[in-house]
C-alpha cells in the first residue's frame, strides 16, 4: 500500500511557529470529549500538532497522537509541555498501521483523511484496536466541501460520508451520525461554512 499522503507536504505546513489548525481542540471534540471515561486511554489519528491529544490529556486521559510528521510531532509536545501535561506521539503512516487488538478506550478521528482504497482497511484495524466498549469519534469533511472550498482535501476520494461509515461500524452502537453544514475556526486553513460529517460509535461489549 503508498503512504495515505506526503510527509514532506505536511513537515512543511507545521514548519512554523504558530499552529497551523490552532492550538485549541476540535469544537466536536470538546462537545463530546465526557464520552471517554475517566483514565481512558485515547489515540487520535492524524494527531498534526497537538492541539486534540493535549486536550484529552488536560482531562485526565491517557493520550497518544499517531502522525508522521517530525514537524508535528515537535509542536505537539511543545504544546503539551507548555500546557504542563505529557502525551504519547507515535510517528507512523496510517496508510500502513496496524493497531493492536483491543487497548484503546477510544480512537479519535478528526479530519484525518486518508484515500478512499485505505480507508476499509484503517476502519477495520480501528474495530480491532478498541476495547469491548470503546468508542470512536470522527469528524470529517464530506463531498459537499468542496463547494466551500474552506479547508480539507480537493480530492473527492479523500471525502467520506455518514453512509459509508454506518457500513463500515455495522454492528457498533451508533451514538451520531450526521451530516451538516456548520462554521468552523481552526487556525488559517479551516476557516467558514463547512460540511462536515461527525460519527460516534461504541463497540459492543
Amino acid at each position: 500500500m503508498q503512504p495515505s499522503t506526503n510527509a514532506d507536504f505536511w513537515n512543511e505546513r507545521y514548519k512554523g511557529e504558530d499552529y497551523a489548525y490552532g492550538s485549541e481542540p476540535n469544537d466536536f471534540l470538546r462537545e463530546h470529549a465526557s464520552i471517554f471515561g475517566e483514565s481512558a486511554r485515547v489515540l487520535s489519528l492524524g494527531e498534526g500538532e497537538g492541539r486534540n491529544a493535549v486536550f484529552l490529556a488536560q482531562r485526565g486521559l491517557r493520550a497518544r497522537g499517531l502522525d508522521f510528521s517530525e514537524e508535528g510531532q515537535r509542536k505537539a509536545l511543545r504544546l503539551a509541555k507548555a500546557r504542563g501535561v505529557t502525551i504519547e506521539y507515535e510517528l507512523a503512516d496510517l496508510g500502513h498501521y496496524e493497531m493492536k487488538e483491543g487497548i484503546w478506550d477510544g480512537v479519535v478521528s478528526v479530519f484525518c483523511h486518508p484515500p478512499e482504497k485505505e480507508r476499509p482497511e484503517l476502519f477495520r484495524s480501528v474495530i480491532s484496536g478498541l476495547k469491548p466498549g470503546g468508542v470512536f469519534l470522527l469528524e470529517s469533511y464530506n463531498k459537499a466541501q468542496l463547494a466551500l472550498g474552506t479547508g480539507g482535501p480537493k480530492d473527492a476520494a479523500c471525502l467520506l460520508s455518514r453512509e459509508e461509515l454506518e457500513d463500515a461500524f455495522r454492528g457498533f452502537e451508533i451514538l451520531l451520525s450526521r451530516d451538516l453544514v456548520r462554521t468552523i475556526k481552526e487556525g488559517s486553513h479551516h476557516d467558514g461554512t463547512s460540511s462536515v460529517t461527525q460519527f460516534i460509535a461504541r463497540k459492543p461489549a
